[in-house]
């Protein structure tokens, strides 16, 4: 029960930040943001192409170390390579096939609500159907499905999506409103389907052949 009224808690604070961003209320943040806090935000930077959304560092325009180190770290939560690593983890886990719906649906709510929602201008127009950070989403389920299928990398892809995090407002790529509408949608997909994330790989629970029936003697 505590999932449930966590994912539907998510997924209404999700929708009602989307309402915000239409009508502008955290522009003010935003552009704050983009001015203060975003060092490696490339100048005019236009719309991401769809070949650049599935080509990791298709047409990138690289100026200044922050960029450089921004691109290189939040690679893996880019949709081809996230989708990889999803992938690979998914034949670990018994619960692949929830797992595997909940990446679709992250990115899927991803593309139809940037396609629906513009927000009033700020000063870069990449941001204008930002809206969620499809990064921070995919950077999330990323983390946790490395997690759940090799507990030993669960420091390290904790470490690592801290780091992202940063770095996908550091390097200019998403303001702080798409940031925090990616990690609620990926915070409501979590909780929908978290047994799933938190089964042990199949292997790891088959018998051993010392616990097995011995045969019948002869």
């Amino acid at each position: 029960m505590f999932r449930v009224r966590a994912a539907v808690a998510c997924a209404a604070a999700f929708a009602a930040l989307a309402g915000l961003v239409a009508a502008g209320e955290p522009n003010g943040i935003d552009q704050w943001a983009i001015d203060h806090l975003m060092p490696g935000a490339a100048p005019g930077a236009g719309k991401q192409t769809f070949a650049g959304a599935v080509i990791p560092f298709w047409h990138v325009h690289w100026h200044g170390v922050v960029h450089v180190v921004s691109e290189v770290v939040t690679v893996p939560a880019s949709f081809t390579p996230a989708t990889v690593l999803v992938a690979l983890a998914c034949t670990r886990l018994d619960g692949r096939f929830v797992v595997a719906a909940a990446y679709v649906a992250g990115n899927l709510i991803e593309i139809v609500t940037k396609w629906a929602l513009t927000r009033p201008a700020l000063t870069v127009s990449s941001f204008d159907n930002s809206y969620p950070s499809g990064h921070t989403i995919r950077a999330v389920l990323v983390a946790a499905v490395v997690g759940a299928a090799w507990p030993r990398l669960r420091p390290l892809a904790i470490a690592w999506l801290a780091a992202a995090i940063a770095f996908i407002e550091i390097g200019g790529f998403h303001v702080p409103s798409d940031i925090a509408g990616g990690l609620l949608l990926a915070a409501a997909l979590l909780a929908t389907t978290w047994p799933s994330w938190s089964f042990e790989p199949a292997s790891s629970r088959r018998p051993s052949p010392a616990s097995r029936p011995c045969a019948r003697a002869r």
